[in-house]
């Protein structure tokens, strides 16, 4: 398969058989390709489109070589072949006024369609998805592509099959020409569409398209990665203040929004310059992570591409049927953001609670109804991830991601989680539970009147989806000062060394002669400050990870 690029072409004629000679701009080779017999027409000597200096895209290529009969390699044919035009020239801006301004998508008709009639639209692409559906031989693969033609009015272009390697020629922005596509009743699209037509590339199809130009932005910035709590924002530029500042290149879509994932600056990651570039391997953390890891501070409308690393201080579950989504106030040592997670289908990043540490990459800046500067972060976009730093293995196991801290000293260090080596002191206060929570979050379930268990975090109704669990309430000691924390989960069964349906089955008294087995049990633990969910306002500390020391 030749991957697709951009080519320049011309003609020439063999008995009936139709040859492109195709050459590229940055080299001086040249191959010839057998053209398909539905793109004859384009290569007509007076009128065809196909003439010397034409660019064409093309994929699907497949290469007879030498020793096949010729001399040199030729490209077998193929029918993914798609012509580039360019607005600005007078033969291809009459080529789009006759050919393909005269029909619109609210213009299709049932009756016309039954009667044979083709169509040609010009449209925006808005937006290309990979979607499969299963039928009566297996599954078949997609793409699902978004137009809006000059109405405004959006229509799906469907591909299927082998088809899919077209939606590798397009690109979010261009403007697709489709000639003659075939027109099909919604219901025939093997898909949900709310529209009563869909479009599908058929036999008769040829597309033309003309590419997005990405304009660029200039975007002012410090020549300073490490900027900490005095980050300037990256509007200001009066070299005056005292500020060594630079500018970099950014590339701004359409809607004028600007991709920050190739910024070439950093924030650092805790006090002791780590960067925070991460991927989790082995329990340990790996450097290679890329795109703008910005503060808060630094946020303005329209950025995408864009990092935070900060602790949750609020979570709310929208109201919304249409989709699941829920909002996340992140802070960080400039401010703080509401963050909007939009996910397919239900919450799926585990247990995430209030004065957790996060890494989430992949959001975008927008403006909200009440004009206030929001980030929003799609679970299946490009480039996202969420990691929650508090709850990894490795921010205890790796003792350069952590400075080791007294109990007395955590409570003027309370924005990120702290690394501490403690025992145990069940003596002094010890509480311990058995309760179920939701296994998609990590969340106590209630009972609610009806019968129904239902999730406190995600209101969801579990039914089958929930796992017996510790809610345990524990004092940690050190040489310093004594410190009551809760946790739950695998820290609970690592901190109780039992798990909770083998606690459950000893007898009562075996329960309560347990904590004395845990009494000095040494343990190195990582600490949040927390509000408990509004469980417990007595409880402020919560341990996310647990090994025991000796």
């Amino acid at each position: 398969m030749m991957n697709y690029e951009s080519i320049g072409a011309y003609r020439s004629i063999c008995t009936n058989i139709h040859m492109l000679t195709l050459g590229d701009y940055w080299s001086s080779n040249i191959i010839d390709l057998y053209l398909h017999r539905r793109f004859y027409d384009m290569a007509d000597l007076q009128n065809g489109i196909l003439k010397r200096g034409r660019e064409i895209f093309l994929t699907g290529c497949y290469l007879r070589s030498a020793s096949e009969g010729s001399g040199y390699p030729r490209l077998l044919p193929t029918e993914y072949l798609v012509i580039l035009l360019d607005e600005n020239q007078d033969d291809d801006a009459m080529l789009l006024a006759a050919q393909f301004c005269s029909d619109s998508f609210s213009s299709i008709s049932l009756d016309a369609v039954n009667t044979g009639a083709s169509y040609s639209f010009y449209a925006r692409i808005e937006g290309i998805e990979s979607m499969e559906i299963q039928g009566s031989y297996g599954s078949l693969q997609g793409k699902r592509i978004t137009l809006v033609d000059g109405d405004d009015v959006r229509f799906k272009f469907f591909l299927w099959g082998e088809q899919i390697v077209l939606a590798n020629l397009f690109s979010v922005g261009s403007m697709l020409a489709l000639d003659k596509p075939y027109i099909a009743i919604s219901a025939e699209c093997d898909t949900e569409v709310s529209e009563e037509f869909c479009l599908e590339y058929g036999t008769a199809t040829q597309l033309y398209l003309v590419p997005y130009i990405q304009h660029e932005e200039q975007v002012c910035v410090t020549l300073t990665p490490n900027r900490h709590q005095n980050s300037r924002p990256l509007s200001s530029c009066n070299p005056s203040q005292g500020l060594r500042l630079s500018q970099v290149s950014l590339p701004r879509d359409s809607q004028g929004t600007i991709d920050f994932s190739n910024y070439p600056f950093r924030v650092s990651f805790y006090s002791a310059n780590v960067w925070l570039q991460m991927v989790l391997l082995s329990g340990y953390l790996y450097f290679t992570i890329p795109g703008l890891q910005s503060f808060v501070v630094d946020l303005r409308n329209k950025m995408t591409s864009v990092s935070l690393y900060g602790v949750v201080k609020d979570i709310i579950k929208e109201d919304t049927k249409q989709e699941t989504v829920f909002s996340l106030k992140i802070a960080d040592s400039s401010g703080a953001i509401w963050a909007k997670l939009h996910f397919s289908e239900f919450w799926s990043l585990g247990r995430v609670s209030v004065g957790h540490t996060v890494f989430i990459s992949g959001l975008t800046c927008i403006s909200s109804k009440q004009k206030r500067l929001e980030v929003s972060w799609v679970e299946n976009g490009i480039g996202a991830s969420f990691i929650n730093l508090s709850c990894l293995p490795a921010l205890i196991n790796s003792y350069c991601l952590h400075n080791l801290s007294q109990l007395s000293d955590i409570f003027n260090k309370t924005s990120y989680a702290q690394v501490c080596r403690v025992w145990l002191d069940p003596i002094e206060y010890y509480s311990v539970h058995t309760r179920f929570s939701h296994t998609l979050c990590g969340h106590f379930v209630n009972k609610m009147p009806s019968g129904f268990l239902e999730c406190s975090f995600c209101h969801k109704i579990c039914g089958a989806e929930v796992v017996r669990t510790f809610d345990l309430k524990i004092t940690l000691a050190d040489e310093s000062k004594k410190v009551l924390a809760w946790c739950t989960g695998q820290t609970a069964m690592d901190l109780f060394q039992i798990s909770p349906e083998e606690f459950d089955e000893l007898p009562e008294v075996e329960q309560v002669m347990y904590r004395s087995s845990l009494e000095k049990e040494k343990f190195m633990v990582a600490l949040v400050n927390c509000e408990r969910d509004g469980l417990d306002d007595s409880v402020s500390w919560e341990i996310t990870r647990a090994y025991k020391c000796d």
